[in-house]
């Protein structure tokens, strides 16, 4: 139990409760590698006794790190970035960092303003979702020559080091597999692409690769909606009652997906039978739907563990993250696709 009468305990109390020198204790605070492990313990113990935190603000007055990366992201109501959030804490945690975490909901404005509060904090690095930022943003971030990193898209013009996968690809493929089945009477439903390089890359990928298989997309077939189970509903139901329908669904992700498959099961519509659904991204309960979702894997826990680690070097190496690492997405076929009925 912390001792309570030491609420305001000092790096002096615990090197006298642990018996070692006070250089001893910062040393196993900064550089744990060279003290060994049987003084780390008893270090550790007096710190828990005496419920002792460390001074952070005062410790990067002199330069040292704060141990923080700042991780901002679009959104955390949905399993979209759930994945990717919890490899790049991992891989950051075996570095010694704590990520701290903030959504700014589709708003790069917002965006700019977190990130600003994260450096006045003193993160010593930030991770990025995507590459659409403000103006504003990657200026700031050019004046602190803070290292920074963007995950989940990738391209090889980045103006910032990134990890992460080509959604333009992702959606070529997701619209090839429907042409592949023979389908003609195909639907897009999407999220807003405005600010969101993903979701339009990957638009831009699928009404290409239809365009060059001679189809086209009627402008009541096209929907766009939110993040949101309800509005993928609403956007598909739309789609459905129209007096033609179309034999296929491309997704701009699972979640659209899964809405979509709702609204189809409400009207009625058979998947894949009467309607083949695509989506983008593979996340966490897309393989145990009923039938299975087919949909594009984005490897989600790579691209978080590969961003986590690509930081980590560089903030330890005193660099800024240059390289441009793409990794590889894969079509996963299930039963949400089927070629059209006669």
């Amino acid at each position: 139990m912390p001792d309570r009468k030491n609420k305001n305990a000092d790096i002096i109390a615990v090197a006298k409760a642990a018996r070692v020198s006070i250089s001893t204790v910062s040393r196993s605070f900064n550089h744990p590698d060279l003290v060994k492990p049987a003084t780390r313990k008893k270090i550790d113990n007096a710190v828990r006794k005496l419920g002792y935190i460390r001074n952070r603000a005062a410790q990067t007055m002199h330069g040292i790190r704060s141990g923080t990366i700042g991780l901002v992201v679009p959104t955390i109501d949905h399993a979209i970035f759930a994945e990717v959030i919890q490899a790049f804490s991992e891989a950051v945690g075996e570095q010694g960092f704590t990520i701290l975490l903030s959504s700014h909901g589709y708003d790069l404005e917002k965006e700019y303003a977190i990130l600003r509060k994260f450096l006045e904090h003193r993160v010593d690095g930030v991770g990025l979702i995507g590459l659409d930022h403000s103006e504003e943003t990657y200026l700031l971030l050019e004046h602190q020559k803070i290292p920074a990193i963007s995950i989940w898209n990738y391209t090889a013009h980045a103006k910032i080091g990134c990890v992460g996968a080509d959604n333009a690809a992702a959606g070529h493929l997701a619209a090839q597999h429907l042409v592949s089945l023979t389908h003609k009477k195909i639907a897009m439903l999407f999220p807003r692409t405005q600010d969101n390089d993903r979701a339009r890359a990957r638009f831009d990928g699928a009404w290409d690769t239809l365009s060059k298989a001679g189809l086209s997309v009627p402008p009541d077939w096209h929907a766009e909606a939110s993040y949101s189970l309800t509005a993928a509903k609403e956007a598909t139901r739309a789609i459905l009652n129209q007096p033609e329908r179309p034999t296929a669904l491309l997704c701009g992700n699972d979640v659209l997906a899964l809405g979509a498959f709702y609204a189809a099961q409400e009207l009625g519509v058979s998947v894949p039978d009467d309607l083949s659904i695509i989506g983008i991204g593979d996340f966490k309960g897309s393989a145990e739907m009923v039938p299975a979702l087919t949909t594009i894997r984005l490897p989600a826990q790579r691209i978080g563990k590969m961003a986590g680690d690509e930081l980590s070097r560089a903030i330890i190496s005193s660099e800024i993250p240059s390289e441009r690492i793409e990794c590889e997405i894969e079509l996963r076929e299930r039963g949400t696709c089927a070629r059209p009925s006669a």
